[in-house]
């Protein structure tokens, strides 16, 4: 189906703050100025993401944070208030996940990796998965579905440092150019201050940038740029099996 056809909406489902920005963040610019409308999603607000705070005050500094990095492209936050590193597989997170994609409708979607070195981060995956098929079926929610609605294209972002939990390095499917967006990126990710501060004390240096830079660049290399984001599409039975972000951007695949 041509992206002519469908609403130009898409959303990044992800477990925590700050992690679309490392992952994804360059795509969701380009799409921004595309004229996309663009969410930013989290099944929880980070309430362990800190050595020294309450749940409540790092909850509520990373959500803040959370909203003025989306607010830098335009985008809109959303937070579905799990417990950081209790996501689970159940009906009640499901139903959230659903509902929540029920109000966006998109067209686009991007999660974490089927494997990743987190539950987590592997939690919300499936729970993304199961959500984009759901939630334009009728009967899956109580919030009205839009007569456009239709399971979205998925994408599923790079795992840390490129590997499974196992170690070994996963082939993308697709290579997205973020050379001109990648200060932006950094703007975005540099707004997550609580944890930038926190591994800058620990490591002695701004690896929280650093580590998201590298990465870019080493994709890049294989993209044949200076900073790329890596994707796997998700092709299974009913999901669009064309690849929308190398329609968009031109995207390279490996």
């Amino acid at each position: 189906m041509s992206v002519s056809c469908r609403r130009k909406v898409v959303a990044a489902l992800m477990a925590h703050p700050d992690d679309a920005e490392f992952q994804c963040a360059g795509t969701l610019i380009r799409l921004a100025d595309a004229g996309w409308e663009v969410h930013i999603a989290t099944l929880t607000a980070g309430d362990c993401g800190t050595t020294s705070e309450t749940p409540w005050d790092i909850s509520s500094t990373r959500t803040r944070e959370a909203r003025q990095a989306a607010s830098l492209l335009g985008a809109t936050y959303h937070c579905l208030d799990e417990r950081d590193g209790f996501v689970v597989y159940d009906k009640p997170t499901l139903a959230k996940c659903v509902d929540l994609l029920r109000r966006i409708a998109p067209s686009l979607v991007f999660t974490h990796p089927a494997k990743d070195y987190m539950m987590d981060h592997e939690m919300t995956s499936l729970l993304c998965r199961a959500a984009t098929f759901l939630y334009a079926m009728p009967n899956a929610s109580a919030h009205p579905a839009r007569e456009d609605a239709a399971v979205p294209w998925l994408y599923y972002t790079d795992p840390m440092d490129g590997v499974d939990p196992l170690g070994v390095p996963v082939a993308p499917t697709t290579l997205v150019d973020i050379t001109e967006q990648l200060d932006r990126k950094t703007e975005m990710l540099a707004a997550h201050a609580s944890q930038r501060d926190w591994l800058r004390a620990h490591h002695g240096t701004d690896e929280y940038l650093d580590s998201m830079r590298r990465h870019a660049a080493l994709r890049g290399q294989t993209a044949g740029a200076a900073a790329a984001e890596a994707f796997v599409q998700h092709r299974g039975h009913g999901y669009p099996r064309d690849d929308l972000l190398a329609e968009l951007f031109g995207a390279s695949r490996p």
